[in-house]
């Protein structure tokens, strides 16, 4: 069987940098892309904001405080867009199998490729070269025989980085990871991991799938490959973003309706942050409850419009979560998502429904 050949392309700093090519004066100054209000949210902060702590789904005001120099830029989506399309002609260029995450990262299945190139390296050297000469932007490339590796391996030498992690060398690699690099391990999951004596990828590779689907369900079984090294999922090239959704999971059960109020505005935050980055249009939002004893309820609202930002969203999620009962039950997880991007809503009222939402895996 022939060893698939993957890569993975994540743009750096994709916003701020646009930001920055589009306006010289910016280079070389922190820089942070996001609505310059006492709500605001980063979308994305370039590396000398990151350098004060400034990182995405961060408030404004936090990211002053850190930054006092920081430069807020209003996102353009539209910009945005554009220069992905310009980057997505270039993939095409190599293989009409590319999966993209989102504007500013995509998978490629390179095994059989336009340009009859041997080696994915070679592609992937060539894409990111490409990438510079026609959009002034640099790229990270990954590249190995699985998404999992490819997509750690992006990420390894971050800016303008290109790492390879060969077949041979993958037990080792994934040996000596920090468990946190894992994907699909969140700040939330590494610390349980943390507490079960699971700090690397060796670790991890000792512990039993039974323990793991026990503690984790079917993520667990997820780990416990990735831990060896096996992930047979395909680049697929015709996948349709169907939801987006976040999701939070509390240290300490909360019942308090000030508690509940302050995690729902979080999860707003977030939610418009991915919404924003997959530029997603949606018209019904989904509540997702998880109480104490684990009975787990959604609740879901559709309304004649799109689903964009905080302040159209956040009113419909406190008129969802103001008829869940949670004072003799107290939460242990929220989420949010919108769904529903090609069904016009009927009418001028909103519509109530009750379904269930199978929210992503997303890290915590």
């Amino acid at each position: 069987m022939t060893e698939r050949k993957i890569i993975h392309i994540d743009m750096d700093q994709f916003f701020a940098a646009v930001e920055q090519r589009d306006n010289p004066e910016l280079k070389g100054k922190p820089v942070a892309v996001g609505h310059d209000e006492p709500r605001g949210v980063v979308s994305t902060a370039n590396y000398e904001a990151r350098r004060f702590g400034v990182h995405s789904a961060q408030s404004i005001m936090m990211a002053k405080k850190l930054c006092p120099q920081l430069i807020i830029i209003e996102p353009h989506f539209h910009k945005y867009k554009e220069v992905s399309g310009q980057i997505r002609s270039i993939m095409q260029d190599y293989t009409d199998l590319i999966e993209p995450l989102s504007l500013d990262e995509a998978f490629l299945d390179v095994t059989d490729n336009k340009r009859g190139i041997t080696l994915a390296v070679d592609i992937a050297k060539e894409i990111k070269q490409r990438i510079k000469e026609d959009t002034g932007l640099t790229a990270s490339a990954g590249v190995s025989y699985c998404k999992f590796l490819a997509k750690i391996a992006s990420d390894w030498r971050k800016p303008d980085g290109l790492t390879v992690i060969h077949p041979d060398h993958a037990q080792k690699f994934i040996a000596q990871l920090d468990i946190k690099k894992i994907w699909g391990v969140g700040r939330k999951t590494a610390e349980r991991m943390h507490r079960m004596g699971i700090f690397t990828g060796a670790d991890l590779r000792q512990c039993s799938l039974n323990r793991l689907t026990k503690e984790f369900g079917k993520m667990g079984a997820v780990f416990y490959d990735f831990a060896r090294g096996i992930d047979e999922r395909p680049v697929v090239s015709e996948w349709e973003r169907k939801s987006v959704s976040c999701e939070r999971t509390f240290e300490t059960d909360i019942r308090e309706r000030a508690a509940v109020t302050i995690e729902l505005y979080h999860t707003v935050l977030e939610l418009e942050q991915r919404i924003q980055k997959s530029l997603f249009e949606g018209r019904t939002l989904t509540l997702k409850v998880k109480f104490m004893d684990f009975r787990q309820i959604t609740r879901s609202l559709t309304v004649g419009h799109i689903i964009r930002t905080k302040d159209q969203i956040l009113p419909l999620a406190k008129q969802l979560m103001a008829g869940v009962d949670y004072r003799s039950n107290p939460i242990r997880l929220l989420g949010l998502g919108v769904s529903n991007h090609r069904e016009e809503a009927s009418g001028d009222s909103p519509k109530w429904v009750e379904l269930e939402l199978e929210f992503q895996d997303w890290p915590d």
